[in-house]
């Protein structure tokens, strides 16, 4: 897979689950892989690694959702690397209140800023040079609750991932013939820390069942390594065991909920 050789890359998460993992596949592949999230010790023991291994990689904590930081970063890129050919949107953020009947309004931003105002922001900084070369990729980590939406994930975060779904399609519609190939990958359950927030966290053997980070970074290489010619527009990556979560969704209506209040 020599079409990434050389190609400068974005990865946005990139201090644990599926960034790092999608950090790690890009670099062992070629790529010039920027880590970028907001703690800066926990990226740059990602680039180290990265980097004993062979591969190229720098960090840079960045809050994505800061349009002054967001052009910073793609500033810096291109000065010392050159202008970005690969961005993989993946960093995620879930509210801790699940029921769309008790998030306050802040929580409620918080979640479409990490997950959907970041993503525009980040593409929006990217697109100029990519659509003065005809040449680009954009790649988000959205997920299966853009498509079922329950408690599981909460309101907001079900809602700012069928918003950012709603725009890879729309940069597909509208750019794919300038070039750009803009992908959706869908993941079900993934054993990533965010399942720490459950109302209900799920046990060891439970997470050995989900999706996996690595198997999700498979899918970011498949989608970022094909021919410029070839795209995939959305990809869903789901468990093969169905669970039980009917006990889960119950815990879920009332996490966050006043106290004293049951019904």
């Amino acid at each position: 897979m020599d079409t990434l050789q050389g190609k400068v890359v974005i990865v946005t998460g990139a201090g644990s689950g599926i960034g790092k993992c999608s950090a790690e596949l890009l670099a062992a592949r070629g790529a010039k892989v920027v880590l970028v999230g907001r703690r800066i010790e926990v990226l740059e023991g990602v680039a180290q690694a990265i980097r004993e291994k062979g591969g190229d990689a720098w960090s840079r904590a960045t809050h994505i959702e800061d349009k002054q930081q967001v052009q910073a970063l793609i500033s810096w890129v291109n000065d010392e690397l050159g202008s970005v050919d690969i961005l993989v949107n993946n960093a995620g953020s879930a509210s801790k209140t699940l029921n769309a009947r008790w998030i306050e309004e802040d929580e409620w931003q918080q979640v479409q800023d990490v997950n959907l105002k970041a993503v525009f922001l980040l593409t929006q900084a990217v697109l100029p040079d990519m659509l003065a070369k005809k040449n680009g990729t954009i790649i988000t980590v959205s997920s299966l609750a853009a498509l079922r939406p329950n408690l599981l994930g909460g309101a907001a975060y079900g809602a700012a991932k069928a918003g950012v779904r709603n725009f890879m399609t729309y940069l597909h519609n509208t750019f794919r013939n300038d070039g750009i190939r803009s992908t959706c990958i869908l993941p079900g359950e993934v054993n990533t820390p965010i399942m720490d927030n459950r109302a209900n966290p799920p046990t060891q053997n439970i997470r050995d069942n989900m999706v996996q980070p690595e198997d999700v970074a498979e899918a970011v290489l498949l989608c970022a390594g094909l021919p410029a010619r070839t795209v995939i527009e959305e990809l869903i990556v789901a468990p093969t065991f169905m669970r039980d979560i009917s006990g889960d969704l119950e815990l879920s209506r009332w996490k966050g909920a006043p106290a004293g209040l049951s019904d």
